[in-house]
């Protein structure tokens, strides 16, 4: 297939670039930034598989142009994920970027005949039900609060009417605690995973000291990233909207201690009372993301848990100390 990934040099449109290329597909990567050195060094065994194509996600007429050279699947991954600071400076940025740039794609893509468009959400669209129910299925209310939670939330509702309206192929994943390969922080993402900043903490030469346990469903990028791959290869998804999330809830802090026992001289752990931490806690703790849809309709489940991440982020750490 010939796919297009809008925000694709980011966090998770490069993980799903990886995994699109690795299962023969041709890739396009559409972003203002440039793919990061690194990056480029690791797929440069892709050849012409892999194009990347500087532009803004606001340049309607510049989309259309390259949805128009003809696609199979589309991937709206450009987004501003905000924390407060961005919630307060970009405000109107953030509902722009997250919600009003996808309308030109989706009509684009509907008038090429794109067979399938993918939109990457977050599970932040459940907002404040978040701490209300034990498990989060799809079917779960949401609360959004925050800018960013509203603007995902939005999204989908905005990916599905233009599905009803104009009999679009379209669907919206809702990503959980995404960390991982090639996670960065930078103008239009200032909420690091906990373990992006355990690392910075490492790569520093200093103790990674956690404010908090902070228990989430955090799920590896490269698992999130071939659970989007199955969504875009799949024939006639049943559904709209699919939960990406290992599935269970366990803390930053041991997946921390996890990684530093592979590594002599690291040290992740609780702060002491009065102690300072440059480690920030993004949000409240929340119930983890049901992931039985995509199990009882794809035979999807994530492959890394803690240990298992711990062990394989360190690996790619040893390779890409200088992205972090």
């Amino acid at each position: 297939m010939k796919i297009v990934i809008f925000g694709g040099t980011g966090f998770v449109g490069l993980n799903l670039a990886e995994v699109l290329l690795a299962r023969g597909h041709e890739v396009t990567l559409h972003d203002r930034a440039e793919l990061p050195p690194s990056a480029r060094r690791a797929l440069a065994d892709h050849g012409a598989r892999l194009k990347v194509v500087p532009g803004d996600i606001t340049d309607a007429a510049a989309i259309d142009l390259l949805i128009a050279e003809g696609c199979d699947a589309i991937v709206l991954g450009a987004a501003i994920t905000a924390g407060e600071e961005l919630e307060r400076t970009s405000t109107a940025h953030v509902l722009e970027i997250n919600v009003m740039a996808q309308i030109p794609v989706l009509q684009a893509a509907i008038r090429h005949g794109v067979h399938r468009v993918v939109n990457l959400s977050s599970a932040s669209a459940y907002g404040a039900a978040g701490g209300r129910y034990p498990v989060l299925d799809e079917e779960t209310p949401c609360d959004p609060v925050s800018f960013y939670a509203i603007s995902k939330f939005a999204s989908e509702r905005s990916v599905a009417r233009h599905a009803e309206l104009f009999g679009g192929d379209f669907l919206s994943v809702r990503l959980s605690a995404v960390f991982g390969p090639w996670e960065r922080t930078g103008s239009v993402r200032d909420t690091p995973s906990l373990q992006l900043q355990i690392l910075a903490a490492f790569s520093r030469g200093e103790p990674a000291i956690m404010p908090g346990p902070g228990m989430k469903d955090w799920t590896y990028a490269p698992d999130a990233a071939e659970a989007v791959a199955v969504l875009i290869e799949a024939e006639r998804p049943r559904h709209r909207l699919y939960n990406i999330s290992c599935g269970a809830a366990w803390s930053a802090l041991q997946w921390g201690e996890a990684f530093a026992a592979l590594h002599p001289g690291l040290q992740c752990r609780l702060a002491a009372p009065g102690e300072t931490t440059f480690i920030k806690l993004h949000g409240p703790d929340r119930a983890p993301l049901s992931v039985t849809r995509m199990a009882d309709e794809f035979g999807w489940r994530a492959r890394f848990g803690c240990a298992e991440s711990a062990a394989a982020m360190s690996r790619w750490w040893m390779q890409h100390r200088e992205a972090i």
